[in-house]
């Protein structure tokens, strides 16, 4: 099985077992079967599904949507844009949200990429595509992996409870058509990749709007500061 849900909160496991027998989700499991056997893929498979592990879904409060894993060894750990805390220098496009969180808010968090604290807390680094071949960005894109993280965006938007959702790049504002507007906040920017941060990732100030928007809602706000 390439997801063992017995790992995952009740919550998920709830929410996505009814995907595991789906053709797409046999198919993914046939080619990263495959895949493990002729190469390295990342993260490893202990570390594929942190970002649900960390944050149960009845515990969401914040979306932040990634694309595919880093695909250098030892710095994926299956939370978007994080790396494990050996990780020196920081990828380009972390250091880009810290650029933008310490004009946002005063918080120097350049001393570490390692954003699990963040899921503790109920944001939600989700990857759109949860694996990648070592090497090679975005090898794993268009193999099933859009499909169930997907229906994981639905789970969250199927929600009760007020949740923002932070959709940074083209890719990832797709996914705002999955997402009740009337009832979540939305926001878009550009991506902060150094290619496009200057594009309006810089002075979009997420941080700050989302905790002023969790405390309206009667949501604890996050602590962004690692």
């Amino acid at each position: 099985m390439i997801l063992d849900l017995s790992t995952l909160h009740p919550t998920w496991q709830s929410a996505l077992s009814a995907e595991l027998d789906k053709p797409y989700m046999q198919a993914l499991e046939a080619f990263l079967v495959a895949e493990e056997k002729r190469t390295t893929l990342l993260p490893p498979y202990s570390e594929r599904f942190n970002a649900l592990k960390s944050t149960p879904l009845d515990k969401v409060k914040v979306v932040i949507l990634g694309q595919d894993p880093y695909p250098t060894l030892g710095h994926a750990h299956g939370l978007s844009f994080s790396v494990l805390p050996s990780v020196k220098p920081l990828p380009r496009s972390l250091m880009n949200i810290y650029k933008e969180l310490e004009s946002d808010l005063g918080i120097n968090n350049k001393h570490t990429g390692y954003l699990q604290p963040w899921a503790e807390q109920g944001v939600l680094l989700l990857n759109t595509v949860l694996s990648v071949e070592e090497g090679k960005a975005g090898s794993h894109q268009k193999k099933g992996w859009e499909l169930f993280t997907d229906a994981i965006i639905k789970a969250v938007n199927e929600q009760v409870q007020p949740i923002a959702f932070v959709l940074w790049g083209a890719h990832a504002q797709k996914k705002a058509l999955m997402i009740d507007s009337t009832r979540h906040l939305i926001l878009k920017s550009a991506h902060p990749s150094p290619l496009s941060a200057a594009q309006g990732f810089f002075g979009s100030r997420p941080f700050s709007q989302i905790n002023s928007w969790l405390s309206v809602q009667g949501r604890d706000a996050i602590n962004w500061q690692l």
